[in-house]
């Protein structure tokens, strides 16, 4: 971008209401925030709703880095294009969209190139907290409009209505990117880690692609749920018995949980050859145990969201086989008291804001 570029783009930013924090220790609060002008490739879109993620709770208490303050959270951003640049070719106004977790990268590194600009080597540009391409600080969906480059823009198939759509964003790409580079289907023996935003999710896809799906959660209290959302078995981590009776079953384990679990445990849960990967990211460092892996071959892995093809692809998918997110809708007002219920594991099973309440 050059420097005339850059001036007519500050010349026709625009300001907005969002909610955000200015310090790790500080709740949430109405704030508002410079957006910039539409260039030649962005489009500007009016959030509809945007799903509150874990991420956003340890990103904006800088629970895995410093972070710049302000920070205005969401990466499950859905709403309707109101305006485009000149030189876009995929969208246009009344476009139903969403934006999940990067908002850029080099395109340039021999990842971007493969379509996963999220393994981007040079770094890509998070929907919050990073810098973007003008020098100023990413703002995410907590917010009344957001403008963004067309290429990391997806469409929500007519099939999805947008509350549900917005979680799928960030929760459904993570763990339909593992799901997919694992090949679940037909024939593979599928344990997800948790029944929350991430867990609840990964149940109904490993499903949808033929998987036989067993869910392993702390108790048995969200045993129903997990059925309903198509699990063919349920067992409590809390129980003993549990890892005698599924010893060596799993080609694959997802764990979606963020908080620091006994991997040695999980890892005897897996056949010859299985993985467990992690798409939970807990603060804390988690202690592998090598014989565990060294035993039969196993591998533990992690995994983060998909590239934007991919996330298009998880979007078709979800629109084709009747899968959403379980949400719960709430103002704006009430952000910082979802956010403590979510830490307590108190939401089923994703907490989606209406932006028309900012």
């Amino acid at each position: 971008m050059n420097d005339n570029e850059a001036t007519t783009m500050a010349s026709d930013a625009t300001t907005t209401r969002a909610y955000g924090t200015f310090a790790a220790d500080e709740p949430l609060k109405n704030l508002e925030i410079e957006r910039r002008g539409v260039g030649p490739k962005d489009v500007r879109i009016e959030v509809h709703f945007c799903g509150i993620c874990h991420s956003d709770i340890h990103f904006a208490r800088s629970e895995w880095r410093e972070v710049p303050y302000p920070v205005v959270p969401g990466h499950e951003i859905a709403g309707v294009v109101t305006a485009v640049g000149a030189e876009v070719t995929g969208f246009k106004a009344g476009d139903r969209v969403g934006v999940g977790c990067m908002v850029n990268s080099c395109r340039e590194c021999d990842n971007c190139k493969r379509g996963e600009e999220q393994y981007c080597t040079n770094g890509a540009t998070l929907t919050y907290g990073s810098v973007d391409r003008d020098g100023t600080i990413t703002y995410g969906g907590y917010s009344q409009h957001v403008v963004v480059d067309e290429d990391f823009v997806v469409n929500i198939p007519d099939g999805l209505d947008l509350d549900v759509a917005a979680p799928l964003l960030c929760a459904g790409i993570t763990t339909y990117s593992p799901l997919r580079h694992w090949d679940a289907g037909p024939g593979k023996k599928v344990g997800v880690i948790g029944l929350g935003g991430l867990g609840h999710m990964a149940v109904q896809l490993a499903k949808a692609m033929g998987a036989e799906v067993t869910v392993l959660s702390q108790s048995l209290r969200k045993k129903e749920d997990g059925l309903k959302l198509g699990a063919d078995a349920y067992f409590a981590t809390s129980d003993p018995a549990t890892f005698k009776e599924l010893a060596g079953t799993f080609d694959l384990i997802v764990n979606t949980v963020s908080a620091k679990m006994n991997i040695g445990r999980l890892l005897s849960l897996l056949t010859t050859d299985g993985a467990l990967v992690n798409v939970g990211a807990p603060p804390e460092p988690l202690d592998v145990p090598a014989f565990a892996l060294i035993g039969q071959r196993r591998s533990f892995a992690g995994s983060s969201i998909g590239g934007i093809r991919e996330t298009q692809e998880m979007l078709d998918f979800c629109a084709e086989h009747g899968i959403a997110a379980q949400i719960e809708k709430i103002d704006a007002d009430q952000i910082n008291e979802a956010w403590e219920r979510v830490l307590n594991s108190d939401v089923r099973y994703r907490f989606v804001i209406d932006n028309s309440s900012l």
